[in-house]
Formats: C-alpha cells, structure tokens, sequence
C-alpha cells in the first residue's frame, strides 16, 4: 500500500523535522520515519473500519424506530437494503481487518457523534437515495454504492479530519493518499475471496521498503555535497536566504536523482516540485526546478550523472 509517493513525501516531513531538532540522531530519525509510514497503513485499516461502523450504526437507528411507542409501517418494515449491503457484510468479517482492530485496539466506538452526523450525512444524499430506490440488487452494486459514498462523502470531509487530528499528528498528512487506497480497496473486493480478501499490505514489496531506507540514509549522510551542489546550482541567491524547506527537499531529491539510477530524472524533478507545492512557499516549485535541471545538466557535462 505504501507507494513512493507517501514515501517521499515522509521523508521530507523527517528529514526537516532532524535538522530542526539539531540532527543529532541518524537511528533515531530512521525509526520515525518507519513509524510515520506504519501509522499511515494504520489510517488505512481505520478507514476501512469506519465504513462498516456508518452501516452499525444505520442498524440501530432501524432497531430504535421500531422499539417507539408508535412505529409506522414503516418503522416496522423499513427498507434494510443499505444495512445489509453485501460488501460491508464481507468486510465486516475480513480476517486483516479484524486481526488489525484486535491487536490494535483501534475501533470508532468512543467517535460516536461524528458516526451519526456522518450517516445523516450519507442518507441525505443523492447516492444514497438512488441506491435505496432502486429496484435491482446485486454485490457489485452494493461494492458500487460504497465506492460513490467514499469519493463524494468520505474524502474530502472536514468533520473526519478534525477527528483524525485528535487521534494522530500524522493522519491529515497522510489522508489524501490513503483515500486512495482505500477505494482501490473497495474495487479489488470480490465475494468469492468471503473472510479471506486480501486487504493491500503495508509495503509493496522489500524494494520499496529498501527505497524509504537507502533515501532517508543518503539524503542525510551525503548532505554536505549535496548542499555544495544546491550552492553553485544556485549562485545567485545566498542559500542562508533560501527556505530552508526548498534546500530540504533539493536534497532529497539530489539523493534520488544520484543514487536511483532506474528513476528517470524528469520523474524525481516533477515528485520533488510537487511536493514543494504542498510544504513551501508559492514560488518554491519554479526556484526548485530550475535549480535542479541546472545541476542535473551540469552533473551530465561532467560525466556525474549515469541514468539507465
């Protein structure tokens, strides 16, 4: 699940945070940066879990209508199409997540209030009301329904991310990504797989995982040449003068152009340009490109630069 885009971007977050705190600690800083990305696969299984506490919570409010002193047929016979949709069902009882919640003790029972205002919230939408009013019924189309509520309700939801700011320092950093995955989980989801689907796991593969190491290391223990070569690539500015995020993430970013060769340039450039958009300033993104493709092309005429 954790791709080289959220790797980058706690890298950066890390790398900033060491020298801000003096970088004194290599070991340290390394162990924060692994535990960053854990929380954001955490953030993942919550996000999954959430769906199937709107859909509890969906059931009392059925079982409460019906308990009133004087329920309307409808109370009685209400339409239980979205409480017993077919792929909360199986995700309720998926063997990852539940083994998650578990050994993490993560469940949204303390988060009550926003459940409700989240449920109203999807019950007062179209989607929904689609959904309920439809005369057809089938796994894909439950899958479906869920899929539409993550993408219009869930993403982008001001509610959630004041909640997920309580609960993790890290979690509104990582959300946007993580939203990601967790409708590309929905997607993936096939009834024949029932208890046993398989949720997307916390790395790729040891290559990504060996990727966060070999950068976080380099970026830091090479950062005296580095920071030699953001100097002359930038000799019209004194670099005492430049944010110090800009020369963060220059660094980085020379790290991985120099020590990935199967990375193609133009892709670190543009990685690194993005996320200089997100944590600095509204020019960061030119001054750091240009700077970069200057140092790039010079580290070619100097036969420095080998990519494959």
């Amino acid at each position: 699940m954790i791709n080289r885009v959220l790797i980058r971007l706690k890298i950066v977050q890390i790398i900033y945070a060491y020298y801000q705190n003096g970088g004194k600690n290599l070991d340290t800083a390394e162990k924060e940066l692994f535990f960053s990305l854990s929380k954001a696969y955490d953030l993942y299984n919550y996000l999954l879990l959430l769906m199937v506490e709107v859909t509890k919570y969906a059931n009392k409010r059925l079982d409460a209508a019906k308990s009133k002193m004087v329920p309307t047929q409808e109370d009685l016979r209400p339409n239980t199409k979205f409480v017993e949709n077919r792929f909360i069902a199986q995700l309720e009882v998926n063997r990852q997540l539940n083994e998650f919640a578990s050994s993490q003790k993560k469940t949204w029972e303390n988060e009550g209030d926003f459940v409700k205002k989240l449920c109203e919230q999807i019950m007062e939408s179209d989607i929904y009301k689609e959904y309920m009013a439809s005369e057809t019924s089938s796994y894909e189309e439950d899958r479906e329904v869920w899929r539409k509520i993550y993408k219009k309700i869930i993403f982008n939801n001001a509610a959630l991310d004041e909640v997920l700011e309580d609960q993790s320092l890290y979690w509104n950093d990582d959300k946007e990504i993580v939203d990601t995955f967790v409708l590309k989980t929905i997607k993936r989801f096939d009834p024949k797989n029932g208890d046993k689907q398989e949720l997307l796991p916390e790395f790729k593969d040891e290559e990504d995982q060996e990727f966060a190491r070999r950068l976080f290391r380099r970026t830091i223990l090479n950062a005296d040449y580095y920071r030699h070569l953001i100097s002359e690539g930038s000799k019209n500015w004194d670099l005492n003068r430049v944010a110090v995020m800009d020369v963060v993430i220059m660094q980085i970013a020379l790290a991985e152009i120099l020590s990935f060769p199967n990375i193609p340039v133009n892709v670190s450039l543009n990685e690194y340009v993005e996320i200089a958009k997100l944590y600095s300033t509204p020019k960061s993104g030119g001054f750091i490109n240009g700077t970069l493709d200057g140092i790039v092309n010079q580290l070619k005429k100097e036969n420095k630069l080998t990519k494959n």
